[in-house]
């Protein structure tokens, strides 16, 4: 009985010292992910990309609207001698126009959202990947991204956007 009581007391004193040697200084910085992002060269590209193909779709809709206003007005200074097949006619060509702009007014900002996606992607690995870097090389433990509202309270800490941004060759 006395070993068992001896082993559960090693036990317990063991549990309690490992884990006092087991922690390690903690070391924290913070970046502003966003600021890194935008300051990428190639950024500009990606803007100039995203503008164009925002007119695009622009134009598009834009064109639609017309020939739906163009219909609509025709349709009201011609109804009063419209056969009731003809007019009936005119108003579902009307009716499936406008479904026609709203569906491509929701195809539109999902294919907006898709392509902005799609071009920022490489951005944010690459920059993901070097702040990975940073924190290997200077031996972080953690570091947060301090946009507003994501950290809420921090008392030191480094801010490694420098590094972050010499590490992608961004001098701005």
């Amino acid at each position: 009985m006395k070993n068992i009581v001896k082993a559960i007391a090693i036990v317990i004193l063991f549990a309690a010292f490992v884990p006092a040697q087991a922690q390690k200084n903690v070391k924290l910085g913070h970046v502003d992910f966003s600021k890194v992002i935008e300051q990428m060269p190639g950024q500009d590209t990606v803007k100039k990309v995203m503008e164009d193909y925002s007119k695009t779709l622009s134009d598009q809709l834009q064109a639609m609207q017309t020939e739906l206003e163009t219909k609509y007005t025709d349709y009201l200074n011609n109804q009063a001698t419209l056969s009731a097949i003809i007019k009936q006619t005119k108003e579902k060509e009307i009716s499936d126009l406008q479904d026609r702009i709203q569906a491509f007014r929701q195809q539109a900002s999902q294919d907006l959202q898709d392509q902005e996606t799609k071009l920022t992607t490489p951005f944010i690995e690459k920059a993901k990947k070097a702040i990975t870097d940073i924190a290997k090389e200077n031996g972080f433990t953690y570091i947060f991204n301090n946009v507003e509202g994501f950290m809420l309270y921090t008392d030191g800490g480094e801010d490694v956007t420098p590094l972050v941004k010499k590490k992608l060759g961004i001098t701005q």
